[in-house]
């Protein structure tokens, strides 16, 4: 490609919501290639007339009714789409939408379960080869030990939620690997996009130490993306390209002053292989100017890539 590939993630924290506050904006400003996002929260007639435009969608909405979505922004179809549940709903350019097949073929053990809750597509760009996904991972909770009555906004649940975190995050990491593989087999770099709702590093929180026991920056947790990553599987892309320094953060509390002194996590990821990671020429966080302009809770996570440099 002659320029390079401009690809977001964005967390918008509901389709709907971000449409009035100005993702439209943001789309015509920055001009990007490829999205993934997440939370689009949306059943698929109502999700705002043109919001996509002028990229093609593939949503996959789930069936949890104003809860989770996640799709995929491109220039163009993709040649291919793959969810969990066998189906996605394609929007283009000027048309109504349709319902199109997207079967996964092997999923791998433990994922079934999530299969309709709208936390996973993965595509095929038809103009560069390149496998990309879109993920929201479950926010879950804190485990039974640190659950402590009365210093919980929720009800404690006996570590419930955080049980769940665990079984999802143990059989992604199995499925994640099958997607990696399989694109790098077809002769494809791959991406995977979204949030994760885990800070890696203490460089991802600004008050990390005052965060060792909260959910998103457990010790499990961390050392999930640990293992996750590696310099022979997937590169934290916004990590590699700033360095060792505090931020960019990605999300920030919609509470109090959290966004304006920049109290905020990195929780909004691009994983690429390593080939791929190595054609970043550009990454950031649109952080908005003002608590006014916001969009979403979440900040986009955007990077340029130079594909040229697959090549080289």
């Amino acid at each position: 490609m002659s320029s390079p590939l401009r690809i977001a993630s964005y967390n918008v924290n509901g389709i709907r919501a971000a449409h009035r506050r100005g993702f439209g904006s943001w789309m015509a400003r920055r001009d990007p290639d490829v999205v993934a996002l997440q939370e689009v929260r949306a059943p698929s007639d109502q999700v705002p007339a043109g919001v996509f435009e002028p990229l093609h969608a593939t949503y996959e909405p789930g069936h949890i009714p104003g809860r989770n979505g996640v799709a995929i922004l491109t220039r163009v179809a993709p040649a291919a789409v793959r969810t969990w549940d066998g189906e996605a709903i394609h929007y283009a350019p000027g048309h109504d939408p349709v319902r199109v097949q997207a079967p996964f073929g092997t999923m791998a053990r433990g994922m079934s379960r999530y299969a309709s809750e709208g936390r996973y597509v993965e595509v095929d760009l038809a103009d560069a080869p390149l496998t990309v996904a879109s993920l929201y991972l479950p926010k879950g909770g804190l485990p039974a030990e640190l659950q402590k009555p009365g210093r919980m906004r929720e009800a404690p649940d006996g570590g419930a939620k955080f049980a769940r975190k665990m079984h999802f995050m143990d059989a992604f990491a199995r499925q994640v690997a099958r997607s990696r593989k399989a694109a790098l087999a077809a002769g494809r770099e791959f991406l995977l996009m979204g949030d994760l709702n885990i800070a890696h590093l203490t460089h991802d929180v600004r008050n990390w130490r005052r965060s060792h026991q909260a959910e998103g920056f457990l010790p499990v947790e961390r050392e999930w993306i640990d293992a996750l990553i590696g310099p022979r599987t997937l590169v934290d892309v916004l990590r590699r390209h700033v360095g060792e320094v505090d931020g960019p953060y990605s999300w920030w509390s919609w509470m109090g002053q959290a966004f304006t002194n920049d109290v905020g996590w990195r929780i909004d990821y691009h994983l690429a292989t390593p080939r791929l990671a190595r054609c970043a020429v550009e990454a950031g966080v649109d952080r908005e100017p003002s608590y006014e302009e916001r969009v979403s809770d979440h900040a986009p996570v955007v990077v340029d890539y130079d594909l040229g440099g697959l090549a080289r």
